[in-house]
């Protein structure tokens, strides 16, 4: 079995929103000759929904066990999450540019959405009703629901859909919930894209 304390590939957590987290698991996100692909396995999505926190160690290595002995279904889950990403990803992109969505990733949405509600549940609290997602800890694609709800989460609320950004780092490509009181934020990161571009802008006016 694959050792999930293994030293593996992590990118940052810097979207401020899970499904905004998920949608950069590509490096250079923007550039079609430059990206790079940080889910290239099963294993791979596991111990990123492990460093997001959607899965603990207990749940990570008994999904890596089930995915050894179910290979093309975890194969399948694996393409699946993948879809999920790309349309979550060119669905916030275009409607941070006021464009409007391709139906086909709006398709792929709608599609997870109700596999989604298939298997949340209507829970009585103290004087108030919730939705939980039911215990399917067994699912080989038991990572993909609460990304999903993040997305929905963020596409229903104007306050929030308004607040994500995409790095201005080309062709970084990141997208991010600006958080900053005058949504001043431009990077992903600061020390990363935001260095490189004052670099950048340091050398052309010495140029």
């Amino acid at each position: 079995m694959s050792d999930i304390n293994k030293e593996v590939n992590k990118p940052d957590l810097l979207g401020g929103r899970l499904c905004l987290d998920f949608a950069n698991t590509v490096g250079w996100h923007d550039s079609i000759e430059e990206s790079k692909e940080s889910l290239t396995s099963y294993e791979k999505l596991v111990n990123w929904s492990l460093h997001a926190n959607i899965l603990n160690k207990t749940q990570s290595l008994s999904l890596l066990k089930k995915a050894e002995n179910q290979p093309s279904q975890a194969k399948e889950v694996l393409e699946q999450a993948i879809e999920l990403r790309e349309s979550i990803y060119q669905i916030l992109s275009l409607v941070l540019n006021n464009k409007t969505p391709d139906s086909k990733d709006l398709s792929v949405l709608n599609s997870a959405l109700g596999n989604v509600y298939g298997k949340m549940r209507v829970v009585h609290g103290e004087n108030k009703f919730s939705l939980e997602f039911m215990n399917d800890e067994d699912a080989l694609d038991v990572m993909l629901p609460p990304i999903v709800q993040s997305a929905i989460d963020i596409l229903t609320s104007e306050k929030e859909l308004s607040r994500v950004k995409k790095c201005e780092g080309d062709p970084c490509g990141w997208l991010f919930l600006d958080t900053s009181r005058n949504r001043s934020r431009r990077w992903c990161s600061m020390a990363d894209c935001g260095n490189r571009a004052k670099a950048k802008r340091f050398y052309h006016n010495k140029k």
